[in-house]
């Protein structure tokens, strides 16, 4: 397995999230439109993560920078989070089970 990489993105909502889901469900089938996509997978309640798989940094330069991406990060900062965190991790390693 080659080394690829990981967005965590981790928020605390505000009280107005009118518009989120549709725009949370827009920005993931855009990511997976994205060269350098290779998956997310997400969980919310009192703190949301979000995490996305790329196969390189300049696939995530270009997702960061994407227009319709920066229009919903504006309105995330401006509408609905109170905080969030971005950690960009290089994974060396993983495994799994399933039974």
């Amino acid at each position: 397995m080659e080394p690829y990489y990981a967005v965590i993105f981790t928020s605390v909502q505000t009280e107005n999230i009118e518009g989120y889901a549709e725009m949370a469900d827009l920005m993931e089938t855009l990511a997976k439109q994205q060269s350098g996509f290779l998956g997310i997978e997400s969980a919310r309640n009192a703190i949301g993560i979000t995490v996305s798989y790329w196969q390189n940094l300049e696939s995530i330069k270009n997702w960061k920078a994407n227009l319709e991406h920066l229009t919903a990060q504006k309105k995330g900062r401006e509408q609905w989070y109170s905080y969030y965190k971005v950690r960009v991790c290089k994974v060396e390693r993983d495994y799994e089970f399933n039974a």
